[in-house]
């Protein structure tokens, strides 16, 4: 499974962003977890299941929304109302396997991809 974002970039506070990730040979497995996380620390941002199941960060909801494209394997992250605080490296991550529900915690996620920037300026 290979992992890549695009889409970083720099705007001015609330302004929106849209970041999309191409996840390559997860089509093979029928059920799987997409997610998105920021910072050294891999902050959960956004999880969506196979079956389109979002799960939101608390800072999240509201102003940022997960959703994929399953024919094509996208999986996007619209942002809107963008905070200085939302500045940070975002990761795209990927899990096959069977799951109940997609969690928030990096350790759950294997597959990584290299990250793209969003700088939000006030």
């Amino acid at each position: 499974v290979q992992v890549m974002e695009s889409g970083g970039d720099s705007v001015q506070a609330g302004g929106p962003l849209r970041l999309s990730c191409k996840v390559s040979e997860l089509e093979h497995d029928s059920d799987y977890c997409l997610a998105w996380f920021r910072g050294e620390e891999r902050e959960g941002v956004a999880s969506v299941h196979s079956d389109a199941r979002p799960k939101y960060a608390d800072f999240a909801l509201g102003r940022f929304t997960i959703f994929q494209n399953s024919a094509t394997f996208i999986l996007y992250l619209d942002m809107t109302g963008l905070k200085p605080e939302d500045r940070a490296m975002y990761y795209c991550a990927a899990m096959p396997g069977i799951f109940a529900r997609c969690s928030l915690e990096s350790k759950d996620y294997r597959y990584w991809g290299q990250g793209t920037q969003v700088t939000v300026s006030s």
